[in-house]
């Protein structure tokens, strides 16, 4: 068991050894991914499903950006068009008996940004993320939960790819 008095030394040692690991790592130009301030100020989000839940977590991600939503999307210098806006969920496995025993459940977004005016700034893209999920009946509350929050993770996942090709665009 080292001595209290042996402590502090050990202390000053890591925070050195931190300092070094940090300027070593800011000399070879690392740098952690942060969120890119984008070259638009105002968006309209259109296409989507009304009361959709991704378009809510795009919207929270947009204003955290500083990034104004707007309704009207000729007023908005940017306009992120959903083609398709969906959730699925399809049975994968069943027992013998007919119960479900495994889910996969499907976010699909298919989009484009384009100006007010109809200028295309990107191509029509589509992202579809999956997860398979284990079902049982005696659960169905618990695993109603559990599908709620791994559609909000797939959410999240989806907001963070287009928002990266977001950043991309120069107006």
């Amino acid at each position: 068991m080292s001595s209290p008095e042996a402590r502090p030394g050990r202390r000053a040692f890591a925070a050195a050894a931190l300092g070094l690991t940090g300027a070593a790592l800011a000399a070879c130009g690392f740098r952690l991914r942060g969120s890119e301030p984008p070259a638009f100020r105002t968006i309209a989000l259109t296409g989507f499903a009304p009361r959709s839940p991704l378009a809510h977590t795009f919207a929270d991600a947009l204003r955290v950006r500083g990034v104004q939503v707007l309704p009207d999307p000729a007023r908005a210098e940017l306009v992120l068009q959903a083609l398709t806006d969906a959730r699925e969920r399809s049975v994968v496995a069943t027992t013998s008996a007919a119960q479900v025993r495994e889910l996969q459940l499907r976010l699909r977004l298919r989009w484009r940004a384009h100006t007010p005016a109809g200028r295309e700034l990107t191509p029509v893209a589509e992202i579809v993320l999956a997860r398979d999920m284990s079902y049982s009946e005696s659960l169905a509350l618990a695993k109603q939960h559990e599908e709620e929050d791994l559609f909000r993770q797939m959410q999240a996942d989806v907001v963070a790819q287009v928002m990266r090709q977001l950043a991309a665009i120069r107006l």
